[in-house]
């Protein structure tokens, strides 16, 4: 029997992180001075934000500020600089980057950890399509700086200079489900749980009584379409359907779809990019059925922002992108887990 594994901080362990570790900063100056070149402003939120976010599936950490009275404020670190980025976009930035340490409970595994960096990016009065190009240069440069020709997690490769493939998820979920996707969703974006349900038994995949069509569509996702995504090359899914996209706005050419991508590279999901809804009511209406899902699943909500919605007013519009640059790192690296490309893991005290 063997024990467990000894800290990270131990030298023998260090010495084999290291290089993995010195890989890591070189792609991040990179990034960083790829960014400069093309005029991004980089700025530094605060991590501490009244709301960390209103959607449905991410948990936050939250905490208190004590005043010199000992009045006490609810304050949560933030799962995203998203909140703070749109602020400043709203007064007058219009590149704009930012590399954040952000903090997401409920999560930790081989691709996950509750705390990581992550680069998000926006760039005003551009279609989110630009993003797509973004992201292409920028799997060619991690490559590059890291010394490698391919990309690799597991038994899954990628060639990071291949021009990514775009997939809707409608061709996707066809492709490697049998499932007619848009069939389930009306003109006006909403959704027929029972037709998806049906669809997805007859796929051989597991229906509950209780499952909504957003559990329906996760679990295809996952199980189905997921595995096959960035195989090869990377791939640019694209156009979800409306409401699995609260913070995008809708595709002018088909109103049951947004303006939302995600890139993955070796089956790993890297990064997830919105033309960003700037309309304060109709994102207010998609904020209260996220927090209305989470009081079902999680039994708690989120406080709304309110500064966040009176930015909206002013904010021009935008795309933006957030990418997972641990994740990104690991590939690069040939890691197998988060942790082996994160200077200093947050420990393990829960089973």
């Amino acid at each position: 029997m063997t024990g467990a594994p000894s800290p990270w901080w131990t030298p023998d362990r260090h010495a084999d992180r290291r290089p993995r570790l010195l890989l890591r900063n070189r792609i991040l100056a990179a990034f960083r001075a790829w960014f400069a070149a093309r005029d991004f402003v980089e700025a530094e939120t605060a991590c501490l934000q009244v709301s960390p976010g209103n959607e449905a599936h991410l948990s936050a950490f939250a905490t208190a500020a004590i005043g010199a009275s000992g009045a006490r404020t609810p304050l949560y670190l933030h799962t995203s600089p998203e909140f703070a980025c749109k602020k400043l976009l709203a007064a007058g930035e219009t590149r704009l980057l930012s590399v954040a340490r952000v903090f997401r409970n409920r999560e930790r595994g081989p691709l996950h950890h509750p705390e990581f960096t992550m680069l998000e990016w926006y760039r005003a009065g551009v279609p989110y399509t630009d993003l797509m190009a973004d992201c292409a240069d920028l799997l060619a440069l991690a490559a590059e700086t890291a010394g490698t020709r391919r990309f690799r997690y597991r038994d899954r490769e990628a060639d990071p200079f291949a021009e990514p493939e775009r997939l809707t998820l409608a061709e996707a979920f066809t492709r490697f489900a049998g499932i007619d996707l848009l069939a389930t969703i009306s003109p006006t974006g909403e959704t027929d749980r029972d037709g998806l349900a049906a669809a997805v038994s007859e796929a051989a995949l597991r229906v509950a009584p209780d499952d909504t069509w957003a559990d329906l569509f996760s679990r295809v996702l996952v199980a189905r379409v997921e595995p096959h995504l960035g195989i090869g090359r990377p791939t640019i899914l694209c156009e979800y359907p409306i409401s699995e996209a609260a913070l995008a706005r809708p595709a002018p050419d088909d109103p049951r779809v947004a303006e939302r991508f995600e890139l993955y590279a070796c089956g790993v999901e890297l990064a997830n990019a919105f033309g960003e809804l700037t309309d304060p009511a109709s994102l207010r209406r998609r904020f209260a059925g996220e927090m209305a899902e989470k009081l079902r699943v999680y039994g708690e909500t989120y406080p709304i922002d309110e500064d966040f919605f009176a930015a909206l007013a002013v904010m021009p519009d935008a795309s933006g992108i957030a990418l997972g640059f641990d994740r990104l790192a690991m590939l690069a690296c040939g890691a197998n887990r988060i942790d082996d490309v994160l200077w200093t893991p947050v420990a393990e005290t829960l089973p």
